[in-house]
């Protein structure tokens, strides 16, 4: 008998009709822009990593007597130097590197501003 109670409870009047699949219609949104946040927040880390990276290589280059402008250069992968515009390298006679990267923007055109990387090596003789 309590089975036929049970169903009874389930096969109520008050009809929700949908009500939960309106509710994440509206919460999807949210849960995209946070999605979209945290990925640019991904984009704009690797970029101080690899102008990081970047700086690294060009001291390297430097401290062994090889041009760094062209080594740090080579360093930073081809989807973040689409045009030479969004890298600045600049070196100095104690080889100090400086690399300056744009950070990628998931809205195209925005701009975010710029990573910076700076390395040092003593020359190595």
């Amino acid at each position: 008998m309590w089975i036929l109670t049970r169903a009874r409870e389930f096969d109520s009047d008050d009809d929700d009709g949908g009500q939960a699949s309106v509710e994440l219609l509206a919460v999807l949104p949210v849960f995209g822009l946070i999605a979209a946040l945290a990925f640019q927040a991904l984009l704009a880390g690797t970029s101080w990593w690899l102008a990081s990276v970047a700086a690294r290589e060009g001291a390297r280059a430097a401290a062994l007597g090889q041009d760094p402008v062209a080594a740090a250069r080579a360093a930073v992968p081809g989807a973040l130097r689409p045009s030479r515009s969004g890298v600045s390298v600049s070196s100095s006679r104690d080889a100090t590197v400086t690399v300056r990267l744009a950070i990628p923007s998931l809205l195209g055109g925005a701009r975010l501003g710029s990573a910076v990387g700076r390395a040092h090596m003593e020359p190595q003789r």
